[in-house]
């Protein structure tokens, strides 16, 4: 089935999207078996595969393993800055379903924060970092002190408010 959706001719990458994510929802394909297909293909449709992924993980957070968990962080680094954010997405979905791995998320997460490829990579990474730092874990109390900083720096205040919500929940003090 994965062969089938990925190869389709004449599809625009939202409706791939969409019958991604509905197929990772219903269980027709596998997360586990996405990202090997996602890991050979052009960066626009990889972008596609990594989206899907997000969609699918905003009502089903626990979908990702560690090992698929990994595999999106080291997505972070790509020179795509559309793999960049959907990456970053996905981990925000899914930073509750893995506490263990929230430092990992969190480092590869503040190399985006300062990207110079546009806002919409650093408000990814922005809303990723404030579900990090929601989840209350001591191992990522370093994020505190380095949102901080991001605030201070940030010119845009739509990304600004993202970490200032985060703060306000925590009651955290600017």
């Amino acid at each position: 089935m994965l062969n089938q959706l990925l190869n389709q001719k004449g599809i625009s990458a939202k409706e791939l999207t969409e019958q991604l994510s509905k197929a990772l929802l219903n269980g027709e394909i596998g997360v586990n078996e996405l990202i090997p297909a996602a890991d050979k293909l052009k960066d626009a449709v990889k972008a596609s595969c990594i989206e899907a992924i997000e969609h699918a993980t905003k009502t089903q957070n626990d979908i990702l393993d560690a090992t698929s968990f990994d595999w999106i962080c080291k997505q972070l680094y790509s020179k795509a800055p559309r793999v960049k954010w959907e990456s970053a997405r996905v981990l925000g979905n899914v930073a509750a379903a893995h506490p263990e791995k929230l430092v990992f998320a969190s480092k590869a997460l503040l190399k985006n924060t300062d990207s110079k490829e546009g806002t919409v990579v650093r408000w990814s990474s922005a809303f990723a970092l404030s579900e990090i730092l929601k989840q209350g874990q001591s191992q990522t109390a370093f994020l505190e002190a380095e949102i901080r900083k991001i605030i201070q720096q940030e010119e845009k205040e739509s990304i600004k408010k993202i970490y200032l919500a985060a703060f306000k929940k925590l009651k955290l003090k600017v």
